[in-house]
């Protein structure tokens, strides 16, 4: 196969997944190395691809479905998996994490959690890689971008993130 053969395949690949797919999956696929799919999706993206990395493997972004809102929260680290239950938990989906950096002003993180199960591996891939959150750049104060089935689900994360103590308000 050749190679503009390969990134075409790897992007209908992409359009027709329901879950990220990993570097490492689409090299086995494609029998390729997984470097040259990182390369293959930078190329990609230069020619004007929505491909996102999560943390979970890479995605086309569709329209999210549902409502689309925002809440800002502040807490440690060690808050992060409660924090992100307590919205999957009302049916929304965390889109991303925004922190706006004092030098490269806003930074943006997908995350794509749907559920306990997808909040509880990213937890573990935040802790084999010893990672910490974009919001430890901020002193814990960052956005979280959702996805909501509808106004009450969005009432109820916020009632949710206000008990927990990390909803920041006006």
């Amino acid at each position: 196969m050749r190679a503009e053969e390969r990134r075409q395949a790897i992007c209908d690949s992409l359009k027709a997944a329901h879950q990220p797919i990993s570097a490492t999956a689409l090299a086995a696929r494609f029998s390729v190395s997984r470097q040259i799919i990182v390369g293959d999706i930078a190329l990609l993206r230069a020619a004007g691809a929505d491909i996102s990395a999560t943390p979970r493997g890479y995605v086309i972004q569709k329209s999210p479905s549902g409502l689309l809102r925002q809440v800002a929260c502040r807490h440690t680290a060690e808050g992060m998996e409660a924090e992100l239950n307590a919205m999957v938990d009302q049916g929304c989906t965390v889109l991303d994490v925004i922190v706006d950096h004092p030098i490269y002003g806003q930074l943006t993180g997908p995350l794509q959690l749907s559920s306990r199960y997808d909040v509880a591996q990213f937890i573990a891939r935040c802790a084999q890689a010893d990672a910490r959150p974009l919001s430890d750049l901020t002193e814990g104060i960052h956005l979280h971008t959702l996805s909501c089935p509808s106004e009450d689900a969005f009432r109820r994360v916020r009632t949710a993130l206000r008990e927990m103590g990390v909803l920041l308000e006006g």
